[in-house]
Formats: structure tokens, sequence, C-alpha cells
């Protein structure tokens, strides 16, 4: 049942209550990595491989060392002969071939941005210096960027233990079922689309400071991380060394989009020469750094058929062939395959679909998760289809999607590849947005303005986002190898509430935001449980694998779903024993304690009730409980749902193409999204604003190209676009609202709605602005000169 306003009782959720992290992101007095200093620090520096394919015959670091504020150079062989282990598969599939992704080449450079050697000098300019001094003799090798060519025979060899480069197969759905759909189809349809590499561009660059003590054996590393515990355990293992004995904290991050969830090269390197200089190490990337080593989101090439049967789509079977780049990122097959393959149904009954897919090594950057991982190839793809097929069948893409829409009394809905939905309403959403955007008289419009010679068009794109991974649904969705000791540190939620003496709360959850605002929605959520102010509730997130509360970190649209479901079992702890302190107090029976906007009252004798702070003081004194409880007023949960919340929407763009230059002007954009009860709804609007930037970004402006060398092309600002606030329409929000069923707040992530929902919906709008001229499809990202040469080819012929 859609709900299309927010609770309006008293509590606080649904509540826009300001951010309370703001006011030091905003005014300078957040700490970032590049803030963190330490006596006697020392400053690392790498050296990156120039070459995307080449091997390494030889380092000589001589003359780097002779440089009189340089206090160390080390080579693969020093990490080698130190008992440095390579960076870790954190997901695996069952036939993955396992290749070596070192800290530092030693004898082969598959990606330009391969780390071969760092530096430690006494300050940052001595050492990026002294990377300049160190000659390494490379014999250079064909390069290939192209999955697609990296897979043949005739391709140069990137790793030996993968035969025609192929790093792992992944496949999900019944092959046989969806031969045989269509085999029984009335028409069948084929497609290819691109979904180019995207390179993350956070605003705050990547880097570690790193301290050891010989005495203790002691490691403690800062490090901006989506992922501490498991940065912890990866670095254990890496350098092996004690998991109890290396902390990670992690400070206020300025960013992340899935790229600070990766374990690098670069924090193992400079935690490994604190190790050996005992002196407190700092790295920070540089941006040109950043582009070539912070792993790409996307980088798939798809190919998708489709059988459709009385004018339905009756069957899919999709293959991609992702380039993961030089080497397997510690979660390159996330995105690749098992955060894809599961959601090709998208928001219909498609009676059987197959997903295959290849990853496949290329001479290019590491790819890994990237807001939307997974989801956003998956939508892209689907929502390409549902109108390119519309199209071939002379059906408004609109009623050609309603007609194939999950219903709601269909849930929970498993679909063919065995995910399953929660809940929803996606005509609810698709309603909502096109009365927001009056159709038909859209329509009636841009018929009109193509007898002027204005092309106008607008598109759509309905889809779902999955949130919430655990244990208990992460495996069944993945169908990924998880290893116990990933999945005790990288799925459950932790929450502990704990009510001080004063009536004050502190809430401790494993998350660790790294901007979403998760600060402020936990304290929302232990404030409405508690029924105090909100300014009254502290929350210490687990940016300290020492410190602080366990836990999983954020990522995957999981920090309200999983960190805010802990904290609610937990409050709710409190309330119960708040209610059986005042029942023993006032000597009644526990069923007659209400508890009530932070009070507990006797049914009946509203005189006789304590509040929360006078419960408090009871509980910490501890000289009438009731028998056998213990002292203080706390509790903590660890929240493990049966299965994932699945948000979902419909986004619309609308925009004008000028063929003549090719430039692409937003009209309007319409985005209705469904994440589930809303706990801050300012809050929910600004994930969805980012993420449409992003998806904007994706659609018309970003993309990572390489030459036929691998050398990266547009390695900088200066030559990579990102979108601009002239680039971003005013967006037009409205939601509906489907509880999950899953939680206790009945929330669903909205995190990565927007780079999901934006790509085809803009590609969709300019495809149906050019629909006189006979263009059908045009590949990320729809640039002015692309457009331009499409008008051109296209009235050319």
């Amino acid at each position: 049942m859609i709900d299309d306003t927010m609770d309006d009782s008293d509590g606080m959720i649904g509540e826009e209550v300001d951010r309370q992290e703001d006011p030091r992101l905003i005014t300078g007095t957040a700490t970032y990595i590049d803030d963190i200093a330490r006596p006697r620090m020392v400053h690392a520096a790498i050296l990156r491989s120039q070459f995307a394919h080449a091997r390494i015959n030889s380092i000589d670091t001589s003359e780097a060392e002779r440089h009189p504020k340089v206090l160390a150079v080390y080579t693969a062989t020093d990490l080698e002969n130190a008992g440095v282990g390579s960076i870790p598969y954190i997901y695996r599939v069952p036939n993955i071939a396992d290749t070596d992704h070192a800290v530092l080449a030693r004898e082969k450079a598959r990606y330009q941005g391969k780390p071969i050697a760092v530096v430690v000098a006494e300050d940052r300019y001595a050492a990026h210096h002294a990377t300049d001094l160190i000659s390494v003799d490379y014999e250079r090798l064909e390069a290939v960027i192209d999955p697609t060519e990296a897979i043949a025979e005739s391709a140069p060899s990137i790793h030996e233990r993968a035969e025609n480069n192929v790093a792992f197969t992944w496949e999900t759905g019944d092959k046989q079922r969806t031969a045989e759909a269509f085999a029984d189809a009335d028409r069948t349809f084929s497609f290819e689309f691109e979904n180019q590499r995207i390179v993350p561009n956070a605003l705050d660059p990547r880097g570690a400071v790193a301290e050891y003590s010989s005495v203790t054996q002691e490691l403690t590393v800062h490090l901006p991380s989506q992922f501490p515990f498991t940065h912890q355990e990866a670095m254990a293992q890496v350098l092996d060394h004690p998991k109890r004995k290396i902390r990670i904290i992690t400070p206020d991050v300025g960013g992340g989009f899935g790229s600070k969830t990766m374990y690098y090269p670069g924090e193992t390197l400079t935690a490994f020469c604190a190790m050996q200089l005992e002196r407190p190490v700092k790295w920070i990337e540089t941006r040109t750094e950043a582009f070539q080593a912070d792993e790409h989101g996307r980088g798939q090439v798809i190919e998708a058929d489709v059988a459709v049967r009385d004018g339905r789509i009756s069957g899919l079977s999709v293959t991609t062939y992702a380039g993961i780049g030089g080497d397997l990122s510690s979660k390159g097959v996330v995105g690749a395959a098992t955060t894809f393959g599961p959601l090709l149904s998208g928001q219909y009954t498609i009676p059987e679909i197959y997903f295959e897919s290849f990853g496949v090594f290329t001479n290019a950057t590491p790819t890994a998760p990237y807001r939307g991982v997974g989801r956003a190839e998956a939508a892209f793809t689907i929502e390409r289809v549902m109108e390119l097929v519309a199209r071939e069948l002379d059906e408004d893409p609109v009623e050609f999607r309603r007609s194939q829409f999950i219903p709601p009394e269909a849930f929970p809905y498993e679909t063919p590849l065995g995910s399953t939905y929660d809940s929803g309403d996606y005509e609810g959403t698709l309603e909502k947005a096109l009365e927001m955007v009056d159709y038909d008289e859209f329509r009636e419009r841009q018929a009109e303005l193509r007898t002027r010679g204005r092309y106008v068009g607008i598109g759509f794109s309905c889809f779902i986002e999955p949130g919430g991974f655990a244990p208990t649904n992460a495996s069944k969705l993945l169908g990924v190898d998880l290893p116990e000791s990933t999945i005790r540190s990288s799925f459950w939620e932790s929450g502990v509430v704990r009510v001080h003496e004063t009536g004050e709360v502190i809430a401790y959850c494993g998350t660790a935001s790294h901007g979403q605002g998760s600060e402020t929605t936990h304290a929302q959520v232990v404030a409405d449980t508690l029924g105090v102010d909100v300014e009254q509730v502290a929350v210490t997130e687990g940016k300290d694998t020492k410190d602080g509360p366990a836990g999983s970190g954020s990522f995957g649209s999981r920090a309200a779903v999983m960190g805010g479901s802990a904290l609610v079992k937990s409050a709710e702890k409190v309330v119960e024993k708040c209610r059986r302190i005042a029942a023993h107090r006032f000597d009644v029976p526990l069923e007659d304690v209400s508890f009530d906007r932070g009070r507990c009252v006797v049914r009946g004798e509203p005189d006789r009730s304590l509040t929360l702070a006078e419960i408090a003081v009871i509980a910490h004194l501890a000289t009438d409980l009731p028998e056998g409880m213990e002292p203080g007023l706390e509790a903590t949960s660890y929240f493990d749902p049966d299965g994932m919340t699945w948000s979902f929407g419909t986004h619309v763009a609308i925009v004008e193409v000028d063929p003549q230059t090719g430039d692409v002007d937003f009209e309007r954009y319409v985005a209705v999204d469904d994440c589930g009860t809303q706990i801050n709804p300012k809050i929910v609007d600004g994930q969805i604003h980012g993420g449409v930037a992003q998806g904007i970004g994706a659609a018309l402006y970003e993309g990572a190209v390489y030459d036929d060398n691998g050398t990266l092309v547009n390695g900088s600002f200066q030559d990579y676009t990102l979108p601009k606030i002239e680039h971003v329409p005013q967006l037009e929000l409205a939601s509906t609202v489907t509880p999950s069923p899953l939680n206790p707040l009945g929330v669903k992530g909205v995190g990565e709605a927007g780079t999901i929902g934006a790509p085809p919906a803009v590609v969709n709008a300019v495809t149906d602005a050019l629909r006189p001229f006979g263009i059908d499809h045009l590949e990320m990202p729809l640039t002015p000169e692309k457009v331009w040469r499409a008008v051109r080819d296209a009235t050319d012929d």
C-alpha cells in the first residue's frame, strides 16, 4: 500500500532535521586525512608505471637513495623479503583465476599507474622528486583495452594464469528455459550497449597516515575508509601482522562513491614504511594518481537478446564483457557480475532470464564498485531494452512498461534470477511522474515543435535499488563465496544505546559515514524510540576499530537499513528496561506501565510516572532495581535481516537537442522515488540530488578514455569533464512510501538511486528527441560531438 504522506506524529521519524555533522564539515573544522600530522612524521610518494603493459627488466634506486632528504626506497623485492603478501580478494566467485595482485610490480606492469616503488623522505616534495630519480628499464609490450578484443586468441597475455585473459566467468538464471522462450518467441531482437569507465573523483583524495611501535607491535593507520573493519582485516592478512595489533581510524571523509571500500596498495605501502622506519609516515595521492589508481567504475560491453511473445517480453539473455583492468581488485567481481545479473528483471515480470558475465583482464586501471555498482548497469540494460523494444513494436514506451510491471499483490516477488523483492508499487511512482510532466500534453507539444525544427524528447527510467546487505541475504543475491572472516566483519551491523543519568543519550553504530548524513538519521531513530529531543542524542560511528563500535561500514545503500535498525532494536531494549524499573518502583504489573514520549506512566494514573532521566538515575545508582537486573541503562543489538530491501522509482528527463551543434539542454528532470519510510526527507532529497548529478555526468560528460597503448588520455580535470552546476537542471522531486517489511523502521536504501535512474532516463530522452533522424541508440557519454556526428551521418544517408 502506498502512502503519499510522511508520518505526522510527534516523533522524529519523517522530520527534516538539519544535519548535525554539517557545521564542522562546512566551517573548516573537520579533520580530513591530509589534516593529520604527527611529530617526526615523514612522507611517502609512489613511483607508478608510465606504461600500460611492460616487462620490468631492472629497477635502479641508487640515485634516489642518495637524495639528502630520502630515508628509504622500497621495491617489490623488499616487500617480499619482509613477508608482505598480495592484495586479497574480499569477494570471490567459484572459478576465479588466482592471479597475483602485487602491492608493487616486480616483473611486469599491467596498467599505467601500477605502483613500482615507494620513496620515504623528510618532506612531500623531496619524496616526489626522488621518485623521478629511480631508473626503471622497461620492455614495452602490446596493450589491449577493449575486453571483447582482450579475449581473442591473438590478444597479448596479461596474466599467465588467466587463459585468454579471462579472470572469471559467472552466470545466473536458467539457460535452457531461456533458450526455450526464444524458440517460442514471435519476434527476437539483439542490442549492444556499453557502460563506459567512470573515474570516481571524490573531493577528498585517498591517503594514509601510519604509526608503528616496535615495543607494543601496534600499528595505527588513519585511513579514509567506508569499510574500516574490513580494511583492518585485509591489512592484517597482507602485512602478516596480528589483527588485534592493527588499528584503523577513519577521519572525516570527503566522498567515497564506493572507491574507498576497496583495499589498495597505497595504504599497505604507508603502513609498511612506518613499520620499517618506526616513524609516522603520511601518503597523500595526487589528483593525477587518483585518475590512474583509484579503481574505476563500470567499464562493460553488454549484449542483450530479447524474446517477445504476444507483444510482451518473454525471455531475456544478457552477456557482459567486463574490462576489470590489469589486476583484479579486492572487490572486482562485484560490479562485473554479482550485483549486475540478479537485477536484470528490473520492475518487470519477465518469465525467463539468463545472464552470463566474463571478467576480462585489460591493460587499464582495475575496476571495482562505483556508486550504483551493478544496479546502474542492470537498470541501463533493461530500460534501454524496454525503450527499444517498444519502439520496434510501435508501442508507447510508458504503456509498454506499465503492461509488464510486477503488480503490488505479487510481493514478496521472486524473480527468475533468484532475487526476492520485499515490497513495491511500481505503477504508483510512474503515475505520479506522468502527472508531474503532463505526459499527454508533452507528446502534443513535441509533435508541434518538430514541425518547427525543434527536437525535444522525453525519457523514462523505472528502476530498482537493492540495499541492506547482510549475511543471510548477500550470499544468495551475489552468488559469491564469502569467507567466514569476511562475513564476520563485512555485513551484519551493531548498535549500542546508552542513557546517562542526565537523560542524555549516546548511540554507537558500526556504520562509517562519508558524507551521507547518517549521524543525523541515526540520532533521529534513537530519539524517536526513546521520546527525547534529537539534540539529546550523540552518535558515534564505527570509524575506529579499537575504540569504536564494530560493524561493516557504509556502502551499498545500507546505513539506514542496517545501522538504523540495530539502533532501534537497542533503543527498544532500553525502553523495556525502563518499563521494568518503573513497574518495580511503583509496585505494579509490567503490563500496567506504558512508555510514551520519554516517560513511563502507570496506566490510568498519569501522576505516577518517571522520566527517562529519572529512570537512568535509578539504573545507575542500582539501589532499587528489580531482582537480577544489572545496573546501567544501555543495550546492544546486532541486526541481520532475512532479505534485501528493494527501493524503486521513476525518473523522467525532458531534453532539447540542437542537431546543428549536438548540444543537449535539459527542460525538466522529474524524480519520483520510493525508499520506504523516510527518516529525514531532506537527507533523502540530498542523496537523490547528488546521485542524479553523477548519473547525468555518466550519461553526457564522463568517461575514461585510453589510447591504443593503454595511456589514459584524459587523466586530469583539464580533459575529464565532471558535471558543473550549470549542467545539472533544477530537479523536481516527489516520493511515494512503500515500507519494507524486513526491518523495524520500514526503510530502504536511497544512496544510489540517482546514479541508477538518471543515465537511462537521459539517454532515452535524447534518442527520443532524435527519432525523426532514425537514431535509435548512442553510447554514453552523449557528448555534443557524438550527437552532432550521429545527426550528420543520419542526414548524409
